[in-house]
């Protein structure tokens, strides 16, 4: 690589960066000017120049400077929340995609296990990997020769991901089965999968339970997820269905107008979903990212209709928000676990420079209809039904497994003696959140008998969070995020089942 002159790229990026702060920010030289009657701001920024200029001269090899610069945008955008983020070209086409509900790429979904490898959580039935022969718990070692060794599944997806008719490489190494002898080893190919344009459905199950429980399972809210479901409430209503479940179990939420859309499908014209609250600006005037989403249609469900919902410590951001309003209302009971907390809106902001990035940057906080942000603090349920990890892992790879082998079955997953179509041996997993919400509404009583029994006081399942979380964690360290969604987005929570 060709020697650089390091003073003359030392003024060249730290000339862009400010250059970059003074067109994003619109006004930065003067807020520069009232910031400096309380701190002396230059003074405070001085370091960077001074770590840039050592990186210049010292680093053990020349560095390329738009890495370096897109290194201290991710610098500044981590140091804020666990949320904001600084979105790379590559990020930003995945997420734009991702909120139209389908993209590029193989159609598998991929997790790190207790030893941090990257391995394959469920194919997507018909989708490329499936047809590869990718199945679950795969290793997946090397993606195109790149090792995975301590890669994490952010990056072990972009790197997944490409452009449709292109393949990518993957190394697999596959354990032995629990019928193989216990000297069989484990099995090194590799195998090329072409990529396409992969649906990303948000309803990921729905059936006829016992007692014409309908079940239907959302893992993700975008700009098609009101309609999906919908749908499937009308053949569902069809088939005879009486109460429902709405399961948002590993649902790390989404868009927030798709939180709103659902919400429409079930409470009446008019009622408060949720409402945001900005940081107000400098004349006191209320912030540009207030809002108030209410109902804006009649639901398609009738009044009085049975309904629960099922959350867990993975349920976060929009399905938060569906969850709060519907128990709020007292439209449906929540059973299962205390949901994850996630209760701060992003808004993606496209940079011109570096181009086709982008900005995720935290700008409001979302209340409940109860007047309190779950943010860090998270939902009680109406009724608490605890799994442990290790038991929703092993009712994961029994759901997969269901429809391994028939694909059919795939909207209809084998949860335990609660799906009567499958068989129950020794090793079944039962699913114990559904099992109690199908025990409840298989009472026989009328929903407001259902409610007076079980729906617990608000002011015990929506707990305000502190009032200064966003500060709390800055404070705290460095939290990991997930993605996020374009334009509006409230997703980042763990999950179990992520969509690469």
């Amino acid at each position: 690589m060709a020697n650089r002159n390091n003073k003359s790229d030392f003024f060249v990026t730290l000339g862009f960066l400010t250059c970059l702060i003074l067109l994003l920010s619109n006004g930065f030289v003067e807020r520069l000017a009232a910031l400096e009657r309380d701190v002396d701001v230059y003074r405070e920024l001085e370091p960077i120049g001074a770590v840039l200029d050592i990186v210049l001269r010292e680093y053990v090899r020349p560095v390329e400077m738009d890495e370096i610069v897109e290194g201290a945008l991710s610098g500044i955008m981590s140091a804020l929340d666990r949320n904001s983020a600084f979105v790379s070209e590559a990020e930003f086409e995945a997420l734009r995609e991702e909120t139209k509900g389908e993209f590029d790429g193989i159609g598998v979904s991929i997790k790190q296990d207790d030893e941090g490898k990257i391995i394959v959580f469920m194919p997507i039935v018909g989708s490329p990997a499936a047809e590869a022969g990718l199945k679950p718990f795969d290793v997946i070692a090397a993606i195109d020769g790149v090792s995975t060794e301590g890669m994490d599944t952010p990056d072990a997806a972009q790197l997944i991901r490409g452009r449709r008719g292109t393949t990518v490489a993957l190394s697999i190494i596959r354990k032995p089965g629990e019928d193989a002898p216990e000297d069989a080893e484990a099995e090194t190919f590799e195998v090329e999968v072409k990529r396409a344009r992969i649906p990303l459905e948000s309803v990921k199950e729905k059936q006829m339970l016992p007692n014409n429980v309908g079940y239907i399972r959302l893992s993700s809210f975008s700009d098609t997820t009101a309609q999906d479901v919908e749908r499937d409430i009308n053949e569902l209503l069809e088939e005879g269905m009486e109460a429902l479940v709405l399961d948002l179990r590993w649902n790390a939420g989404g868009l927030l107008s798709a939180s709103k859309e659902v919400c429409d499908l079930f409470l009446p014209r008019g009622l408060l979903v949720t409402y945001t609250r900005g940081r107000d600006s400098e004349e006191g005037a209320p912030a540009k990212d207030d809002m108030r989403l209410k109902t804006t249609q009649d639901p398609i469900l009738p009044e009085g209709f049975p309904m629960i919902v099922l959350t867990n410590a993975e349920t976060a951001s929009s399905a938060e928000i569906v969850t709060g309003a519907l128990q709020y209302h007292q439209y449906a009971v929540v059973v299962g676990e205390k949901t994850f907390g996630k209760g701060s809106v992003q808004t993606v902001i496209p940079l011109s420079t570096p181009r086709r990035t982008a900005l995720r940057l935290t700008t409001a906080l979302y209340y409940t209809p109860a007047d309190i942000t779950i943010d860090h603090q998270g939902i009680l349920p109406d009724v608490e039904v605890p799994m442990s990890r290790e038991q929703e892992l092993a009712l994961a790879r029994q759901m997969y497994l269901s429809f391994e082998r028939t694909p059919e079955n795939q909207y209809s997953q084998n949860h335990g003696s609660v799906t009567p179509q499958y068989e129950i041996t020794e090793e079944t997993v039962e699913d114990l959140p559904l099992s109690r919400a199908v025990e409840i509404l298989s009472e026989g009583e009328d929903w407001q008998t259902l409610l007076q029994k079980y729906h617990r006081d608000i002011r015990e399942t929506q707990v305000a969070a502190e009032t200064n979380t966003i500060t709390r964690v800055n404070r705290a360290g460095r939290e990991q995020s997930a993605d996020g969604d374009a334009y509006e987005n409230n997703d980042s929570a763990p999950t179990l089942d992520l969509d690469e």
